[in-house]
């Protein structure tokens, strides 16, 4: 009997919680996706970019938000096109070729004082074993976290890492 009342008491607490509380807030930071060779469409990332990239894909980072009501981050705003990025560069025996696309986001996303950076495409000729960071990393400057965690693209932003800012106007769904 008092794990029910417990129980109704913990729900009605959780129900009275304004819906609007979980929206208030959210992160701003660097998502990264993926498209395999020949898609056109992002997929977003499920690991960190210490995994195996195929030889014609394209690795996309976006500066992006999400939250609680907000859970999907959103991708780089150009659709992965490998032959846009990679058509002119020769392929290479026993390299590979990646394209990277670097969107640096939303003006209402911008760190207070930054400007925000044009977007970044170029195809990489890599070794055939290098992983995502690498192929990023011969594209732009990374700064990253001990964990691994990705801070900043090229100086963007310049000092912070992952924020926690409120819900940018627009982000919101009407």
């Amino acid at each position: 009997m008092k794990f029910k009342v417990f129980f109704l008491i913990l729900l009605l607490t959780v129900l009275s919680i304004p819906q609007s509380q979980a929206a208030d807030t959210g992160w701003r930071y660097w998502g990264y996706f993926q498209a395999a060779p020949g898609a056109t469409k992002w997929v977003a990332a499920m690991t960190g970019p210490t995994v195996d990239v195929a030889d014609g894909a394209v690795e996309g980072w976006a500066f992006t938000f999400s939250n609680d009501a907000i859970p999907d981050a959103k991708a780089p705003k150009v659709a992965p096109a490998f032959s846009t990025i990679c058509g002119k560069t020769k392929p290479v025996a026993g390299k590979k070729r990646i394209g990277v696309m670097v969107d640096f986001g939303s003006s209402v996303l911008r760190p207070k004082g930054e400007s925000t950076p044009r977007l970044i495409q170029r195809c990489v000729v890599a070794d055939k074993d290098a992983l995502g960071i690498e192929v990023l990393g011969q594209v732009v400057k990374v700064r990253a976290q001990g964990s691994g965690f990705i801070c900043g693209i090229n100086g963007y932003p310049a000092k912070e890492c992952g924020v926690e800012i409120k819900t940018p106007k627009g982000y919101l769904k009407k």
